[in-house]
């Protein structure tokens, strides 16, 4: 639902395509078209669109991170994991702790900006979680993966604890929440999807705007994988599918 191009007068910009933008030449209406600065190349821009508006609003918008705050990020060198790293380190969170499935996606993590990266199995995940964040409850959970992994995150809340589940990777079903289990703690569990808040209120806002420019100050550093021509969307597709890619993947008309 990305693209980036030139308009007929060779603005360069990048715009949002709920129709799909797989295509070479799309149209784009004015509240989901943004120029982009200089500095930020094709594929950040792709990558901070859908995937950066939702790790800011996971953020900002519903957990509504305070500075010193701890901060778990599911699938941390994801396309969206990546990017929610990077900004609670941008928004003042005290600890982030991260979880991947590899040794090799824990140190990207790392480097990204994590204090710590640890195996993101649902076996164990609670020890490794509070071993992770020197024995302390966590704050902020953000969750895409749900089924057992879910389940187990949300013995690592705090009082006033809040986690954030916007997707389902594993494909597994998570267990039933009783109200009087979140009560006990004040934890709050809620749910987001970026697409509806897109169409309600457009890409043009100060959102996308600040996640540009901290690409183009380099303070921002949006993954980006691997490039396919058009004609081979399926093999995109497919290597996405396998996990065998990691950040942004690109189409080229």
């Amino acid at each position: 639902m990305e693209v980036v191009g030139r308009t007929a007068a060779g603005r360069r910009v990048l715009g949002y395509v709920p129709q799909g933008g797989y295509a070479t030449m799309a149209v784009v209406s004015d509240r989901h078209l943004v120029a982009l600065p200089q500095g930020v190349g094709a594929g950040e821009a792709l990558a901070v669109l859908v995937q950066g508006l939702t790790a800011w609003h996971l953020l900002r918008s519903v957990a509504r991170i305070r500075p010193g705050e701890s901060v778990v990020v599911h699938a941390a060198a994801g396309g969206t994991g990546s990017l929610a790293v990077q900004l609670a380190r941008e928004f003042g969170a005290g600890r982030i702790i991260a979880t991947a499935s590899s040794a090799q996606k824990r140190a990207l993590a790392l480097e990204l900006g994590a204090d710590a990266a640890i195996d993101g199995d649902a076996g164990g995940y609670r020890e490794r979680v509070l071993d992770a964040n020197h024995g302390r409850p966590a704050d902020i959970v953000l969750d895409a993966i749900g089924g057992p992994v879910l389940d187990a995150a949300l013995d690592t809340l705090g009082p006033l604890g809040r986690l954030v589940t916007y997707g389902a990777s594993s494909r597994q079903t998570a267990s039933a929440i009783a109200p009087s289990r979140l009560a006990v703690d004040s934890i709050t569990v809620a749910g987001f999807w970026v697409v509806p808040l897109i169409a309600r209120n457009g890409t043009a806002g100060a959102e996308l705007a600040q996640l540009l420019d901290l690409t183009a100050r380099g303070r921002l550093r949006p993954l980006v994988g691997a490039e396919y021509d058009l004609a081979r969307a399926r093999d995109a597709h497919e290597d996405l599918l396998g996990r065998r890619t990691k950040g942004k993947l690109v189409l080229r008309p």
